[in-house]
């Protein structure tokens, strides 16, 4: 996905008007037209452009006045264009368990939410390495940047870019969390070493073998 959806300016695009049209309901080429003052044609081409990059798909056809028309809506993929509050929520949770919990029920309780996230994964085959490598994959799916290094005759997976650095800083304890998602999905025991400065990185190393 182009970098430029994730701008502000982008909702103020012809393009971005219809994704947000679509999102309030599914729409024909038409209808479309009709709320954007466009042709026909203009709203076509804004269409395949956001088709090709995966924001919206044709639903199916819809009986219109002339002839029947296909109707067009959002993917899942483009919900992630919009706003969600999901690190205020989750930092305002963590706040209420840090007032409620013990630090060690708590960091059990992250643990145990790694432990589920990894749920339905098998462990990844191979040496260690591939292992490792296949946790990585996974982190950087959950929206970080992370790489597998070899350090001093072990392996670290070093983050550097933490999906979870909007509550991290606050909470350090969150890295229980990605500490045990990473051993559950590479079945390799590893430990969170994570600098929490000023600039945020993700540390887990993984035994000498």
């Amino acid at each position: 996905m182009a970098a430029t959806y994730w701008d502000k300016q982008f909702f103020a695009s012809t393009r971005g008007q219809i994704v947000a049209l679509l999102r309030r309901a599914d729409r024909t080429v038409d209808e479309l037209a009709r709320a954007l003052k466009l042709t026909d044609n203009a709203v076509r081409a804004h269409l395949a452009t956001l088709e090709r990059d995966g924001l919206v798909q044709q639903r199916g056809v819809r009986r219109g006045e002339r002839k029947p028309a296909y109707a067009y809506r959002l993917t899942p993929e483009a919900e992630r264009l919009f706003p969600k509050p999901y690190a205020p929520v989750l930092d305002h949770l963590l706040q209420v368990l840090d007032t409620r919990m013990p630090t060690e029920e708590v960091e059990a309780l992250l643990r145990s939410v790694g432990h589920g996230l990894a749920a339905g994964r098998q462990v990844a085959d191979g040496d260690v390495r591939a292992r490792l490598e296949a946790a990585v994959a996974v982190l950087n799916e959950l929206g970080g940047l992370a790489e597998l290094e070899a350090q001093d005759g072990s392996s670290v997976i070093r983050g550097y870019s933490c999906p979870l650095a909007a509550v991290v800083r606050h909470h350090p304890e969150v890295c229980r969390l990605a500490e045990s998602l990473v051993t559950e999905v590479s079945g390799v025991p590893v430990k969170e070493h994570c600098d929490r400065g000023e600039l945020l990185r993700c540390a887990f190393e993984a035994p000498a073998t």
